[in-house]
């Protein structure tokens, strides 16, 4: 199992982190992109770093009015089922939850077993669907939501 820190993300990473997004996803987010995301001060985005420097995987949440928007939750193929998402999606939720977020939100492609799993193992329930949301292939997203308790909200 490889060492992994779990970090802010910098605009350093955003063409990395574009790189490995073209990896994992049919629409993958620019470096651009990125760049301009990692400029919002509501955005938290968080990188996944091997002890040798590697980007593994990548994460992040706007901050919408104190609803979180979770996105570009992903993981290189060379360190899949380490936990890597799940460490930085608790990390990434423990930070949203600081600065005051009391619900979080992410769409997820339907056929996507091992993420609801892992969405679920937070308390991410589905509440709603996208027809066609997502294309390369053509599918439907679940809509999921994480509402936090009173107890959540006693991180900060």
């Amino acid at each position: 199992m490889t060492e992994i820190k779990i970090r802010r993300m910098t605009p350093k990473d955003a063409s990395v982190a574009a790189a490995l997004e073209r990896e994992c996803f049919s629409e993958a987010w620019s470096e651009n992109a990125y760049l301009s995301t990692l400029m919002n001060e509501d955005a938290i985005y968080l990188a996944a770093e091997t002890e040798s420097g590697e980007l593994a995987g990548v994460c992040g949440v706007l901050d919408i009015l104190g609803e979180g928007d979770i996105s570009n939750v992903a993981v290189a193929a060379a360190f899949r089922r380490q936990k890597i998402a799940e460490r930085m999606l608790a990390e990434l939720l423990k930070r949203g939850k600081e600065r005051g977020i009391t619900a979080f939100t992410l769409e997820v492609r339907a056929s996507n077993r091992a993420a609801i799993r892992l969405y679920e193992k937070f308390g991410f329930v589905p509440e709603g669907r996208r027809k066609n949301f997502y294309t390369k292939p053509v599918e439907d997203a679940l809509i999921l939501w994480h509402r936090c308790t009173e107890s959540d909200r006693s991180v900060r």
